[in-house]
């Protein structure tokens, strides 16, 4: 007899990972994501805990795969490559057909439902640390003499957060990669720096 064929868990968390990023957390039913991964749903509590706790799973995956673009960006030389940078990469995942339409951190965050908060917080969490991770790089830059010491890092951090954010909803609202690469080269044209 044969030995059992190992159950790979990255590859389970990449599956569930695109049916939240597709369907939201409470658009994700817990049939979507046992199908998804293949196991039945005791073995999904045995081995992830619970929907929530998968979740969090997922938006690590996110940061560390596809949207690993936001940790690269930042190494770049100035602080304008780091912005191009970053809207370059969102508009590279966002119009990728391989991938559901829109970002995780704006789909995930249909969860509306009861026990969604701290789905919500979570995602809230996320999000800041992303934008804290570029207020960080945008001071580095004003230290460095690249960035104008009038503008405040933390208000450009949230202002290009925003501008990826909007870029999620373009792509959810079914832009296309034309329409998107638009908006990158007008929010490029109009930086602050």
């Amino acid at each position: 007899m044969g030995r059992p064929r190992e159950f790979d868990v990255e590859a389970a968390v990449e599956a569930a990972m695109r049916v939240f990023w597709e369907k939201g957390y409470d658009g994700a039913t817990l049939g979507d994501l046992t199908s998804a991964m293949g196991i039945n749903r005791s073995s999904m509590y045995t081995i992830f805990g619970d929907k929530e706790a998968l979740f969090r799973m997922a938006i690590d995956r996110y940061a560390d795969g596809p949207a690993v673009y936001v940790r690269k960006s930042v190494e770049e030389s100035t602080a304008r490559e780091v912005i191009e940078s970053l809207l370059h990469g969102a508009l590279e995942l966002l119009s990728n057909p391989r991938n559901p339409r829109g970002c995780l951190s704006v789909q995930g965050a249909l969860a509306n439902g009861t026990g969604g908060e701290t789905v919500k917080r979570a995602l809230i969490d996320w999000r800041k640390r992303g934008e804290a991770l570029l207020e960080e790089r945008f001071r580095r830059a004003q230290k460095e003499g690249d960035l104008k010491r009038s503008l405040d890092p933390g208000d450009l951090a949230r202002y290009v957060s925003a501008l990826l954010n909007g870029l999620g909803v373009q792509a959810a609202n079914g832009a296309s990669r034309k329409q998107m690469s638009h908006i990158v080269d007008l929010a490029v044209s109009s930086l602050p720096i």
